[in-house]
């Protein structure tokens, strides 16, 4: 049976609670036969399905990253695709399979910022998630990609801080660790009091690496 029969539009559904069953079957049984299926529907004439096809993708993407990450260029085409709702999708499909495909994503760089700089909250958070990802597998791309982090987490609205800095945490080492904890500390003045207890944490767990 094909799994494509099983997402939510053909289930006559409008909620995503089949999408992320498809998902959670498909990486449980490591099926890359029914994941290649979904993903060569992104490209459906029916917004509806791609929609619900990238949906199970980066679900599945969560559980078990290397079912996905031969797509990424999938993922990447998207970024610059006309509706908005596939776009945050192909961002947070990135940043399951970032650490997977680093590489990619660096290379890739000037079109996933461009993205970000005119994309939606999701879309930029799925972003930093992606950058820093990558940025943590290795000492060429986090040079690379983390001064663009540390740029925007200087100047992103307050209330993104202490999100987009526990994301950007794994990019962190021993010799960029002190430009990371310097950027916090000059943001935390307008921080409300639970957004400072989470930077404070932050904070510590930068100073072990």
């Amino acid at each position: 049976m094909s799994v494509l029969n099983r997402i939510a539009f053909f289930q006559g559904r409008r909620d995503e609670v089949p999408n992320q069953a498809l998902a959670r079957e498909l990486a449980a049984a490591r099926d890359a036969q029914g994941i290649r299926e979904i993903a060569d529907n992104l490209w459906h004439r029916d917004s509806n399905i791609r929609s619900d096809c990238l949906k199970v993708l980066y679900e599945a993407g969560y559980l078990a990253p290397d079912l996905i990450a031969d797509y990424v260029t999938d993922f990447l085409r998207l970024l610059k695709d006309k509706n908005n709702r596939m776009v945050w999708g192909g961002m947070i499909a990135l940043s399951t399979i970032a650490q997977i495909k680093a590489q990619e994503i660096a290379e890739h760089f000037d079109d996933i910022t461009r993205v970000m700089a005119a994309g939606s909250v999701i879309t930029v958070d799925a972003g930093v998630g992606a950058l820093a990802m990558a940025a943590s597998t290795g000492d060429e791309r986090r040079a690379k990609l983390l001064p663009y982090l540390l740029n925007h987490l200087s100047a992103c609205r307050p209330g993104d801080v202490p999100r987009h800095a526990e994301k950007i945490l794994v990019a962190v080492d021993a010799e960029t660790r002190q430009p990371f904890v310097a950027v916090l500390e000059k943001r935390m003045a307008g921080l409300s009091d639970a957004q400072l207890v989470r930077v404070r944490k932050v904070m510590r767990e930068a100073q072990t690496r």
